[in-house]
């Protein structure tokens, strides 16, 4: 999904407290962006419904380049409980990108389901 200035709080800050949000910090001009984009949607429609996908293009949504320090691109964060907590910068090969988010994935859950045993 394209996420907006307008739309961030919701897309991004809100859904990640459901699950992990990987934001794509990206521009048309950029060819790393290019060839990085169909890798992380592939990889991304491969855990559907474990992490989710957002595509910022810094171009038209400056101020969050700017709210989030983003100074080359494509630049990968992966959002959880509201903030960032981890990502890349620059075009990885596929099954990088999937060992990456297997990583995000599988923390996840163990979070969660420490906090399913704490409440418990």
């Amino acid at each position: 999904m394209n996420v907006t200035t307008e739309t961030f709080e919701r897309d991004v800050i809100e859904r990640s407290r459901e699950l992990p949000v990987v934001v794509d910090f990206w521009a048309a001009w950029c060819g790393p962006c290019r060839t990085l984009g169909p890798a992380i949607e592939a990889e991304v429609g491969k855990r559907e419904g474990s992490v989710e996908l957002a595509k910022v293009d810094v171009d038209a949504e400056q101020v969050l380049a700017a709210r989030f320090g983003i100074q080359s691109i494509p630049t990968v964060a992966v959002f959880v409980d509201g903030r960032p907590v981890t990502g890349f910068i620059g075009a990885h090969p596929a099954a990088a990108i999937g060992r990456f988010l297997d990583g995000v994935v599988a923390e996840h859950t163990e979070a969660v389901d420490a906090e399913a045993v704490d409440a418990a």
